[in-house]
């Protein structure tokens, strides 16, 4: 089965090209760096001649407000209509937990934009909802740090590492259009102060982290369970800890 991964260069992407092409599949990664846009159209209709499924693991560049909506609008809506003369039968989405609960942030409101182009396009398609990504400690703290003081909000957190969240990406890929959502997580809850403690003292940063039930997630004030998932969510194996282990 051929299966086209938009954004097949990044790091959720190179890793779900790598277990696809393992399974015996035909995976293509497509990234502005193979000659594949999907906010210009330049390369799509190239790349998705025979593909069956369609992957879409990009992210923007930008999250300012409106770069952010700009990206996600326009290169979901030109790839679902690529997909459609194509004739593939799947497309499948990689999105947040809690994306639907935070409102106020102007990347979430673009995932949200998104997946709204998705469910709307006719489209067979999956949504994978998948939580934080341990390798994402370092940019949750740069965008929350004043100085040398870190604030968080102490909500709760259930993250995962990248290749679990690869590995949920592929099953979804070969597995039968859901037409709704697919939960992913972490087998832990951290506070999401304490997740970032844990994670810079492990890296010997000397940053003071401290909770902030005021503080903003990317722009977003959260409640208490804001970014955990729901009851039926696959929960990946690989904890924390032994992540931070195999980095040092």
């Amino acid at each position: 089965m051929k299966v086209v991964v938009i954004g097949g260069t990044g790091l959720i992407g190179s890793k779900l090209v790598a277990q696809l092409d393992e399974q015996g599949h035909e995976a293509v990664a497509a990234a502005p760096n193979t000659g594949v846009n999907t906010l210009t159209g330049e390369g799509l209709a190239e790349v998705l001649d025979g593909a069956s499924v369609v992957v879409d693991v990009s992210n923007s560049p930008s999250f300012e407000e409106k770069a952010v909506m700009d990206f996600f609008r326009t290169s979901t809506t030109n790839l679902l209509k690529a997909e459609a003369e194509a004739g593939c039968t799947h497309h499948v989405a990689l999105s947040v937990v809690g994306t639907d609960r935070l409102p106020d942030s102007a990347y979430f409101r673009a995932k949200q934009a998104q997946e709204e182009l998705i469910k709307s396009s006719g489209m067979p398609y999956s949504i994978v909802h998948a939580t934080q990504f341990f390798e994402f400690v370092k940019a949750i703290a740069a965008d929350a740090t004043d100085g040398d003081t870190v604030r968080l909000s102490p909500a709760k957190i259930q993250p995962m590492v990248s290749d679990d969240v690869a590995a949920a990406v592929a099953r979804a890929a070969v597995g039968t259009p859901v037409n709704g959502l697919v939960e992913v997580a972490g087998p832990e809850v951290f506070g999401l102060d304490e997740l970032i403690r844990i994670g810079l003292a492990a890296q010997d940063d000397p940053r003071t982290v401290v909770a902030d039930e005021r503080a903003t997630y990317f722009g977003a004030e959260l409640k208490e369970t804001s970014l955990l998932p729901g009851p039926d969510a696959h929960i990946a194996e690989t904890k924390f800890a032994d992540w931070l282990a195999r980095q040092r």
